[in-house]
C-alpha cells in the first residue's frame, strides 16, 4: 500500500469519492423514474401505461446505486453510517416503504384486472412521492447538520416538497424523450411547471448552506474562492435560461430536440451536486466527523477497494447496456 502514499489519506478520499459518484448516478436515474411516478395523476390510463413502459427496463437497475452508496457507507465509514442513519431513522423507514410499494405496484399493475389497476396505480404514485418526499426531508436535515429543531424540520420539509418537485421536472424531460404525440406535448407542460419548483429548490439550497455553517460560507464567499467557484452557479444559471428556452419551442416537428431537456437536467443535478461536495468536504457528518475519522482501518478499505474495483464496472456495465439496448422511444409494456 505505500506504493500509493500515505493510505489513511487517500482510501478514505477514494471511498468518499467512489460514494458520491454513486449517490450522483443513483440520484439522476432514480430521479427520473420516481419523477414519472409522481407525475401520475396528471395522465390519463393509456399515457400511464406508456410512461411506466419507458422506465421498465431501467428502474430496478436503476435502484442498484443506492444500493452501493449505502453500502460504501456502511463498510467504509461505519460510524458515520450509524450516525446519519439514526438521526434520519423514520424518514428512511418511509423510503424504503415508498420504493417496496413503488416495486410491487410496478409489477402487478400490468398483470392486475383492469378493475383493479386504479388501485395499482395509486399505490405506484404514492410509492414514488413517498420515496421521493423521504429523500429531500434527509437532504434538508443533513443540511442542516442532522439537528433537530422547528427550524431544521421546516427547511426538511421544504426540500422534501421540492426535490419530489425537481424529481418531477427530470421525469418530464424523460418522458419529453422517450416518447412523442400528445404525451410529449404534455410532458412540455410539466417541464415547464416544475422547472419552477426546481428553481426555488435550488435557490434555497444555496442560499441555505453557507448560511448555517461559518466554514462553507467561507470556503465561497472569500477570495480567491469565491472568482474561482463562480462559474458553477453562472453555468446554473446559463443551463435553467438555455433550458427554459428549449421548453418553449418543444417539441419540434422533426423531435430533433427532445434529448436535450434531459440531458441539460442531468448537467444541472451535476452541477449541484458538485457543489454541495465542495461545500461539506471534508465532512462526511456535517461539522462532526471527517471522512478521515469516520473511515474504517486502511487494511480493511485496501480489501474493500479490491472488491469494488470488480463490482462497480459490472454495475457500471449493466446500467450502459441496459440504456443502449433500450434506447429510442417506449413501446408497449408487456409480459406476455
Amino acid at each position: 500500500m505505500e506504493l500509493f502514499g500515505d493510505p489513511t489519506h487517500w482510501l478514505p478520499l477514494a471511498f468518499a469519492a467512489l460514494m458520491g459518484v454513486s449517490i450522483l448516478v443513483y440520484v439522476i436515474l432514480d430521479g427520473f423514474d420516481l419523477g414519472v411516478g409522481v407525475l401520475f395523476p396528471f395522465a390519463d390510463d393509456a399515457e400511464k401505461d406508456r410512461m411506466v413502459a419507458s422506465i421498465g427496463p431501467f428502474w430496478d437497475a436503476n435502484e442498484t446505486w443506492l444500493v452501493l452508496a449505502i453500502g460504501i457507507l456502511l463498510v467504509a465509514f461505519p460510524t458515520a453510517h450509524g450516525v446519519i442513519l439514526t438521526s434520519l431513522y423514520l424518514p428512511v423507514a418511509i423510503m424504503l416503504i415508498g420504493l417496496i410499494l413503488r416495486g410491487v405496484a410496478f409489477e402487478f399493475r400490468v398483470k392486475a384486472p383492469s378493475h383493479h389497476k386504479y388501485y395499482w396505480n395509486l399505490a405506484f404514485f404514492a410509492g414514488s412521492s413517498m420515496t421521493a418526499l423521504a429523500q429531500g426531508f434527509m437532504l434538508g436535515k443533513y443540511i442542516m447538520g442532522l439537528e433537530s429543531s422547528w427550524a431544521t424540520w421546516a427547511f426538511a420539509m421544504i426540500t422534501a416538497v421540492f426535490l419530489a418537485v425537481g424529481y418531477s421536472f427530470i421525469g418530464a424531460c424523460w418522458i419529453i424523450l422517450k416518447t412523442d404525440g400528445e404525451l410529449q406535448e404534455k410532458a412540455v407542460r410539466w417541464a415547464k411547471g416544475g422547472i419552477w419548483g426546481l428553481i426555488i429548490g435550488l435557490g434555497a439550497v444555496s442560499l441555505v448552506t453557507p448560511l448555517v455553517s461559518p466554514r462553507i460560507f467561507e470556503k465561497w464567499f472569500t477570495f480567491p474562492e469565491f472568482f474561482l467557484l463562480l462559474p458553477l452557479p453562472l453555468m446554473s444559471g446559463i443551463l435553467i435560461t438555455l433550458l427554459w428556452y428549449a421548453l418553449r419551442h418543444l417539441p419540434t416537428r422533426n423531435d430533433s430536440w427532445a434529448w436535450f431537456p434531459f440531458a441539460a437536467s442531468i448537467v444541472l443535478f451535476t452541477l449541484a451536486f458538485f457543489g454541495m461536495a465542495y461545500s461539506f468536504y471534508p465532512y462526511v457528518v456535517p461539522e462532526q466527523l471527517t471522512i478521515y475519522e469516520a473511515a474504517s482501518a486502511p487494511e480493511s478499505l485496501f480489501i474493500i477497494l479490491i472488491g469494488a474495483i470488480f463490482v462497480l464496472p459490472v454495475i457500471a456495465g449493466y446500467t450502459v447496456l441496459s440504456y443502449t439496448i433500450f434506447r429510442g422511444k417506449a413501446t408497449e409494456l408487456r409480459y406476455d
